[in-house]
Protein backbone atom coordinates (compact mmCIF):
# COMPACT_ATOMS: atom_id res chain seq x y z
CA UNK A 1 0.00 0.00 0.00
CA UNK A 2 1.29 3.44 -0.86
CA UNK A 3 0.67 4.69 2.68
CA UNK A 4 2.32 1.63 4.25
CA UNK A 5 5.70 1.07 2.54
CA UNK A 6 6.75 -1.32 5.30
CA UNK A 7 4.24 -3.78 3.83
CA UNK A 8 5.82 -3.74 0.38
CA UNK A 9 9.06 -5.43 -0.59
CA UNK A 10 12.19 -3.28 -0.46
CA UNK A 11 14.77 -5.42 -2.23
CA UNK A 12 17.52 -2.88 -1.59
CA UNK A 13 17.21 -3.51 2.16
CA UNK A 14 16.96 -7.29 1.88
CA UNK A 15 19.58 -10.00 1.45
CA UNK A 16 17.74 -11.68 -1.43
CA UNK A 17 15.90 -13.97 0.97
CA UNK A 18 13.11 -14.94 -1.42
CA UNK A 19 15.81 -15.95 -3.94
CA UNK A 20 17.44 -18.29 -1.44
CA UNK A 21 15.06 -19.43 1.29
CA UNK A 22 12.18 -20.51 -0.94
CA UNK A 23 12.10 -23.56 -3.26
CA UNK A 24 10.67 -23.64 -6.74
CA UNK A 25 10.13 -26.31 -9.38
CA UNK A 26 10.62 -26.20 -13.12
CA UNK A 27 7.24 -25.27 -14.58
CA UNK A 28 5.50 -22.53 -16.51
CA UNK A 29 6.44 -20.24 -13.60
CA UNK A 30 10.11 -21.19 -13.22
CA UNK A 31 12.70 -22.29 -15.76
CA UNK A 32 14.58 -24.60 -13.38
CA UNK A 33 14.33 -26.50 -10.10
CA UNK A 34 15.74 -24.94 -6.94
CA UNK A 35 15.62 -26.41 -3.43
CA UNK A 36 14.98 -24.30 -0.33
CA UNK A 37 18.14 -22.78 1.10
CA UNK A 38 20.06 -22.76 -2.18
CA UNK A 39 20.68 -19.39 -3.87
CA UNK A 40 19.07 -18.94 -7.26
CA UNK A 41 21.67 -19.02 -10.03
CA UNK A 42 20.56 -15.53 -11.06
CA UNK A 43 21.30 -14.00 -7.64
CA UNK A 44 24.32 -11.69 -7.72
CA UNK A 45 26.86 -11.13 -4.96
CA UNK A 46 25.16 -7.86 -3.98
CA UNK A 47 21.81 -9.69 -3.58
CA UNK A 48 20.35 -8.23 -6.76
CA UNK A 49 18.75 -10.29 -9.52
CA UNK A 50 20.94 -10.59 -12.59
CA UNK A 51 17.94 -10.90 -14.94
CA UNK A 52 15.44 -8.67 -13.13
CA UNK A 53 14.34 -6.82 -16.28
CA UNK A 54 14.14 -10.07 -18.28
CA UNK A 55 12.48 -12.45 -15.82
CA UNK A 56 9.46 -13.19 -17.99
CA UNK A 57 11.41 -13.83 -21.17
CA UNK A 58 13.84 -16.05 -19.23
CA UNK A 59 11.04 -18.23 -17.88
CA UNK A 60 10.82 -16.85 -14.33
CA UNK A 61 7.28 -15.46 -14.39
CA UNK A 62 6.79 -16.74 -10.84
CA UNK A 63 9.32 -14.21 -9.59
CA UNK A 64 7.41 -11.33 -11.18
CA UNK A 65 4.21 -12.13 -9.29
CA UNK A 66 5.81 -12.64 -5.88
CA UNK A 67 5.76 -10.08 -3.06
CA UNK A 68 7.08 -10.66 0.44
CA UNK A 69 4.87 -7.86 1.86
CA UNK A 70 8.00 -6.30 3.37
CA UNK A 71 9.06 -9.41 5.26
CA UNK A 72 12.43 -9.51 3.51
CA UNK A 73 13.69 -6.22 4.87
CA UNK A 74 12.12 -6.91 8.28
CA UNK A 75 14.02 -10.19 8.68
CA UNK A 76 17.23 -8.81 7.18
CA UNK A 77 17.42 -5.51 9.04
CA UNK A 78 15.37 -6.04 12.20
CA UNK A 79 15.21 -9.70 13.16
CA UNK A 80 18.88 -10.30 12.29
CA UNK A 81 20.11 -6.73 12.71
CA UNK A 82 21.57 -6.35 9.22
CA UNK A 83 23.70 -9.50 9.48
CA UNK A 84 24.09 -11.06 6.01
CA UNK A 85 23.45 -14.80 5.60
CA UNK A 86 26.46 -15.01 3.29
CA UNK A 87 28.97 -13.88 5.93
CA UNK A 88 27.60 -15.56 9.05
CA UNK A 89 27.90 -19.20 10.11
CA UNK A 90 25.78 -21.84 8.38
CA UNK A 91 23.46 -22.09 11.38
CA UNK A 92 22.83 -18.32 11.13
CA UNK A 93 21.76 -18.69 7.49
CA UNK A 94 19.50 -21.65 8.29
CA UNK A 95 17.72 -19.71 11.05
CA UNK A 96 17.21 -16.75 8.73
CA UNK A 97 15.74 -18.95 6.00
CA UNK A 98 13.42 -20.65 8.52
CA UNK A 99 12.17 -17.34 9.91
CA UNK A 100 11.57 -15.58 6.59
CA UNK A 101 8.42 -17.56 5.57
CA UNK A 102 6.97 -17.04 9.06
CA UNK A 103 7.38 -13.27 8.94
CA UNK A 104 6.09 -13.24 5.38
CA UNK A 105 2.82 -14.80 6.55
CA UNK A 106 2.56 -12.31 9.41
CA UNK A 107 3.15 -9.38 7.06
CA UNK A 108 0.46 -10.64 4.72
CA UNK A 109 -1.93 -10.63 7.67
CA UNK A 110 -0.82 -7.08 8.48
CA UNK A 111 -1.75 -6.11 4.93
CA UNK A 112 -5.26 -7.51 5.28
CA UNK A 113 -5.81 -6.03 8.74
CA UNK A 114 -4.58 -2.62 7.61
CA UNK A 115 -6.93 -2.68 4.64
CA UNK A 116 -9.83 -3.84 6.80
CA UNK A 117 -9.40 -0.73 8.92
CA UNK A 118 -9.96 1.45 5.84
CA UNK A 119 -13.41 -0.03 5.21
CA UNK A 120 -16.09 2.24 6.75
CA UNK A 121 -18.62 -0.59 6.83
CA UNK A 122 -16.31 -2.55 9.12
CA UNK A 123 -16.41 0.15 11.81
CA UNK A 124 -18.20 -2.15 14.31
CA UNK A 125 -15.08 -4.36 14.42
CA UNK A 126 -12.40 -1.66 14.06
CA UNK A 127 -11.38 -1.94 17.71
CA UNK A 128 -10.83 -5.69 17.38
CA UNK A 129 -8.99 -5.18 14.10
CA UNK A 130 -6.62 -2.69 15.74
CA UNK A 131 -5.98 -5.11 18.60
CA UNK A 132 -5.04 -7.90 16.24
CA UNK A 133 -3.00 -5.53 14.07
CA UNK A 134 -0.94 -4.50 17.09
CA UNK A 135 -0.59 -8.11 18.23
CA UNK A 136 0.56 -9.25 14.78
CA UNK A 137 3.10 -6.44 14.56
CA UNK A 138 4.44 -7.45 17.99
CA UNK A 139 4.87 -11.02 16.76
CA UNK A 140 6.96 -9.86 13.79
CA UNK A 141 9.39 -8.28 16.25
CA UNK A 142 10.12 -11.54 18.05
CA UNK A 143 13.54 -13.14 18.28
CA UNK A 144 14.53 -15.74 15.69
CA UNK A 145 13.82 -18.44 18.26
CA UNK A 146 10.38 -17.03 19.09
CA UNK A 147 9.44 -16.69 15.43
CA UNK A 148 10.58 -20.21 14.58
CA UNK A 149 8.42 -21.61 17.39
CA UNK A 150 5.35 -19.51 16.54
CA UNK A 151 2.12 -21.31 15.66
CA UNK A 152 1.36 -19.18 12.62
CA UNK A 153 -1.64 -21.30 11.61
CA UNK A 154 -3.36 -20.64 14.93
CA UNK A 155 -2.76 -16.91 14.70
CA UNK A 156 -3.90 -16.84 11.08
CA UNK A 157 -7.13 -18.58 12.09
CA UNK A 158 -7.79 -15.98 14.78
CA UNK A 159 -7.26 -13.20 12.26
CA UNK A 160 -9.35 -14.95 9.62
CA UNK A 161 -12.41 -15.10 11.87
CA UNK A 162 -12.34 -11.31 12.13
CA UNK A 163 -11.61 -10.84 8.42
CA UNK A 164 -14.66 -12.97 7.63
CA UNK A 165 -16.78 -10.70 9.79
CA UNK A 166 -15.22 -7.69 8.06
CA UNK A 167 -16.12 -9.18 4.69
CA UNK A 168 -19.73 -9.74 5.71
CA UNK A 169 -20.07 -6.14 6.87
CA UNK A 170 -18.37 -4.71 3.78
CA UNK A 171 -20.44 -6.75 1.31
CA UNK A 172 -23.73 -6.16 3.10
CA UNK A 173 -24.05 -2.77 1.43
CA UNK A 174 -24.11 -4.24 -2.07
CA UNK A 175 -27.61 -4.42 -3.45
CA UNK A 176 -29.10 -7.61 -4.82
CA UNK A 177 -28.24 -11.25 -4.24
CA UNK A 178 -24.53 -11.73 -3.63
CA UNK A 179 -22.94 -14.89 -4.99
CA UNK A 180 -21.07 -17.11 -2.54
CA UNK A 181 -18.29 -18.84 -4.48
CA UNK A 182 -15.90 -19.29 -1.59
CA UNK A 183 -13.29 -21.90 -2.49
CA UNK A 184 -15.10 -22.70 -5.76
CA UNK A 185 -13.24 -24.42 -8.59
CA UNK A 186 -13.69 -21.94 -11.44
CA UNK A 187 -10.60 -22.86 -13.42
CA UNK A 188 -11.12 -21.83 -17.03
CA UNK A 189 -14.68 -20.72 -16.28
CA UNK A 190 -16.42 -18.54 -18.86
CA UNK A 191 -17.58 -15.60 -16.79
CA UNK A 192 -17.43 -12.86 -19.39
CA UNK A 193 -19.59 -9.94 -18.28
CA UNK A 194 -20.64 -11.77 -15.10
CA UNK A 195 -22.32 -9.81 -12.32
CA UNK A 196 -20.14 -10.61 -9.30
CA UNK A 197 -20.84 -7.48 -7.29
CA UNK A 198 -20.32 -8.15 -3.59
CA UNK A 199 -19.47 -11.79 -4.29
CA UNK A 200 -17.57 -13.96 -1.85
CA UNK A 201 -14.64 -15.30 -3.91
CA UNK A 202 -12.38 -16.12 -0.98
CA UNK A 203 -9.94 -18.83 -2.04
CA UNK A 204 -11.71 -19.40 -5.37
CA UNK A 205 -9.66 -21.05 -8.12
CA UNK A 206 -9.99 -18.67 -11.06
CA UNK A 207 -6.94 -19.86 -12.98
CA UNK A 208 -7.33 -18.96 -16.69
CA UNK A 209 -10.95 -17.95 -16.12
CA UNK A 210 -12.49 -15.44 -18.54
CA UNK A 211 -13.67 -12.46 -16.51
CA UNK A 212 -13.61 -10.04 -19.43
CA UNK A 213 -15.90 -7.14 -18.63
CA UNK A 214 -17.06 -8.76 -15.39
CA UNK A 215 -18.40 -6.60 -12.56
CA UNK A 216 -16.41 -7.39 -9.40
CA UNK A 217 -17.21 -4.24 -7.49
CA UNK A 218 -17.18 -4.83 -3.75
CA UNK A 219 -16.13 -8.48 -4.09
CA UNK A 220 -14.00 -10.25 -1.47
CA UNK A 221 -10.96 -11.67 -3.28
CA UNK A 222 -8.81 -12.80 -0.38
CA UNK A 223 -6.74 -15.80 -1.43
CA UNK A 224 -8.38 -16.09 -4.86
CA UNK A 225 -6.02 -17.68 -7.41
CA UNK A 226 -5.92 -15.27 -10.34
CA UNK A 227 -3.11 -16.85 -12.32
CA UNK A 228 -3.71 -16.10 -16.00
CA UNK A 229 -7.23 -14.85 -15.22
CA UNK A 230 -8.45 -12.52 -17.97
CA UNK A 231 -9.53 -9.27 -16.30
CA UNK A 232 -9.69 -7.28 -19.52
CA UNK A 233 -12.10 -4.35 -19.01
CA UNK A 234 -13.31 -5.87 -15.72
CA UNK A 235 -14.41 -3.52 -12.94
CA UNK A 236 -12.77 -4.28 -9.57
CA UNK A 237 -13.60 -0.90 -8.04
CA UNK A 238 -14.12 -1.37 -4.33
CA UNK A 239 -13.02 -5.01 -4.41
CA UNK A 240 -11.13 -5.74 -1.22
CA UNK A 241 -8.41 -8.02 0.13
CA UNK A 242 -6.90 -7.99 -3.38
CA UNK A 243 -3.10 -7.99 -3.31
CA UNK A 244 -0.50 -6.89 -5.83
CA UNK A 245 0.76 -10.46 -6.40
CA UNK A 246 -2.76 -11.53 -7.37
CA UNK A 247 -3.05 -8.67 -9.86
CA UNK A 248 0.43 -9.35 -11.24
CA UNK A 249 -0.53 -12.97 -11.90
CA UNK A 250 -3.61 -12.00 -13.92
CA UNK A 251 -4.04 -10.52 -17.39
CA UNK A 252 -5.70 -7.17 -17.92
CA UNK A 253 -5.91 -4.06 -20.04
CA UNK A 254 -5.99 -0.29 -19.83
CA UNK A 255 -9.74 -0.66 -19.41
CA UNK A 256 -9.45 -2.79 -16.27
CA UNK A 257 -10.55 -0.77 -13.25
CA UNK A 258 -8.55 -1.56 -10.11
CA UNK A 259 -8.74 -0.52 -6.45
CA UNK A 260 -6.43 2.41 -5.65
CA UNK A 261 -4.20 0.34 -3.37
CA UNK A 262 -2.85 -1.87 -6.19
CA UNK A 263 -0.91 -0.82 -9.27
CA UNK A 264 -1.42 -1.73 -12.91
CA UNK A 265 1.22 -4.33 -13.92
CA UNK A 266 3.61 -3.27 -16.65
CA UNK A 267 3.02 -6.46 -18.64
CA UNK A 268 -0.70 -5.80 -19.08
CA UNK A 269 -1.81 -4.70 -22.52
CA UNK A 270 -2.21 -0.97 -22.82
CA UNK A 271 -4.99 -0.97 -25.42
Amino acid sequence: MQDHPALSGDCGSCFGLCCVALPFAASTDFAVDKPAGKPCSNLLADHRCGIHTRLREKGFTGCTVYDCFGAGQKVSQVTFGGSDWRTGPREHARRMFDVFPVVRQLHELLWYLTEALTLPAARPVHAELRRLLERTEELTLGTPQELAALDVAAHRQEVNVLLLRTSELARAGTRGKKKDRRGADLMGARLKGADLRGANLRGALLIAADLTGADLRGADLIGADLRDTDLTDADLTGAFFLTQPQVNAARGSAGTRLPERVGRPGHWTQT
